[in-house]
C-alpha cells in the first residue's frame, strides 16, 4: 500500500520536471527582443567608434594634416 503513494509522488515530480523543461524550451526558442539587443550592441559599438574618432581628430598631428589637406584643396 505504501508503494502506490510513492509512485504517485514520483510520477508527479516527473510531470513537474517535464513542464519546467517545456517552459525552458519555449523560452529558449522565443527570440522576441533579440533584435533590440542587437541594435543596442550596434549602437554601443558606434558610440565607441565615435569616441575613438573624436580622440584622434583632437590630436595635433591629425589637425595639421587635415588643415594642410583643406588648404591644398582650396588653393587649386
Amino acid at each position: 500500500m505504501s508503494t502506490t503513494p510513492n509512485r504517485i509522488r514520483r510520477a508527479s515530480r516527473v510531470v513537474d520536471r517535464l513542464r519546467v523543461v517545456d517552459r525552458l524550451r519555449a523560452v529558449a526558442q522565443d527570440d522576441q527582443g533579440s533584435a533590440t539587443a542587437e541594435y543596442a550592441v550596434v549602437i554601443l559599438a558606434a558610440v565607441a567608434f565615435a569616441g575613438v574618432l573624436v580622440a584622434v581628430m583632437r590630436s595635433g598631428e591629425v589637425q595639421t594634416i587635415l588643415t594642410e589637406l583643406v588648404r591644398g584643396a582650396l588653393s587649386l
